[in-house]
């Protein structure tokens, strides 16, 4: 065995002795309480026939783009779409990225140079943190949600200063105090980007949106993986902002465009939004019946969230596994989230909530966890 595979399996061999050894799983037949398909959209027969009839209407599409979106890749149709969805959320322009994870390693790998300053939420999305690295800017965090800590690291910064949070946080679930975090932000004249990813759906055009602080943020970002049910990216701002990201984020200029029917999904996953009003009333109704049906257990304590996300902190990786295993075996599907994924001390597991769960559905998750929880 060479030296490198020696390393990888020594590593791989840790792991396992950790207890946080990853693997891929096949998809399953269980009750869905796990993925981020909040109103249902990826399961959606409509969503699915009206992205079928949009490419219909298209006869002449290629099966791929052909090339990154600079030399053969680029279409009319993408750049309306572009337009279409800033105008949905409320910004003047946006550029599509291949995912989330491209958007914000774009964005953040590009806008800050070396002597620049980002600072970013402690909970920050690891796309954000790995997009912060790349632009070789000077880096703080500040305690979440915390407009003190946040306040105390702007002081320390130099060149232009770039504030990164999420809206709605992805392994808490709670939303950021975005008003709070940006009265501190101008204070200083630093620039605050959001990361929409969990909030759309919930909120239909997103957080930022739903309190009207387009024009006071330099950017947002929104994914469509999520309550949009396809996938995706875009980074929203104003045009100059887009004609900066073409020029000089390496993930746009070196990646292959989507392809048209990547697009087309965008596209009809919108105006599927755009027309919803059940899925997201029954997305907040299951969220409300989860927690009062919830045994409040202060050892094992339910993270405050009126989002989507639920969490219930289990305190090491072993009763987050024993919990996650329980849950599977009554026929649910909810996943442990292990350190170093999240801090040591608040392992625990992750519970999303759907539109289309049942009522049924919701009393068995409730059960299942109120009789785990007061077996401790």
């Amino acid at each position: 065995m060479t030296s490198a595979n020696n390393y990888f399996k020594n590593k791989l061999d840790e792991r396992h002795a950790s207890g946080i050894y990853r693997s891929l799983k096949p998809e399953n037949d269980l009750i869905d309480f796990c993925s981020n398909d909040y109103l249902g959209f990826a399961r959606s027969p409509v969503l699915k026939q009206n992205i079928e009839a949009e490419i219909s209407y298209n006869p002449t599409s290629l099966n791929g783009s052909t090339g990154s979106r600079l030399l053969s890749g680029n279409l009319q149709y993408a750049e309306d779409l572009e337009q279409q969805i800033a105008a949905f959320h409320g910004f003047e322009d946006g550029l599509l990225f291949n995912s989330g994870y491209d958007a914000n390693l774009g964005l953040l790998s590009s806008l800050a140079q070396r002597g620049d300053t980002i600072i970013m939420d402690d909970l920050i999305h690891a796309s954000a943190i790995d997009g912060a690295r790349l632009s070789h800017a000077n880096r703080y965090s500040f305690k979440h949600n915390d407009a003190d800590s946040l306040e105390a690291k702007l002081k320390l910064s130099k060149g232009n200063c770039y504030v990164v949070v999420e809206s709605v946080y992805s392994m808490d679930g709670d939303s950021a105090p975005l008003q709070q975090l940006l009265e501190v932000t101008e204070k200083y004249g630093a620039h605050l980007i959001v990361d929409e990813a969990h909030a759309v759906g919930l909120y239909k055009r997103g957080l930022v949106n739903e309190l009207g602080l387009q024009q006071q943020v330099l950017a947002a970002v929104v994914t469509f993986g999520k309550a949009l049910g396809c996938h995706g990216a875009i980074v929203l701002g104003n045009n100059l902002l887009r004609q900066y990201l073409i020029n000089f984020s390496r993930p746009f200029i070196y990646s292959t465009a989507p392809s048209f029917h990547h697009l087309a999904s965008i596209k009809m996953a919108y105006n599927l939004l755009n027309n919803s009003g059940e899925e997201i009333v029954s997305l907040r109704k299951h969220i409300r019946l989860f927690k009062e049906q919830i045994t409040f257990n202060p050892e094992y304590p339910l993270l405050a969230s009126n989002s989507a996300i639920q969490c219930i902190i289990l305190k090491n990786n072993n009763n987050a596994r024993l919990m996650a295993n329980t849950l599977q075996s009554a026929g649910l599907d909810v996943r442990p989230i292990f350190s170093p994924t999240v801090g040591a001390g608040t392992e625990r597991i992750r519970i999303c909530i759907h539109s289309f769960n049942s009522l049924n559905d919701l009393a068995l998750l409730c059960n299942t966890v109120n009789k785990f929880i007061n077996a401790r």
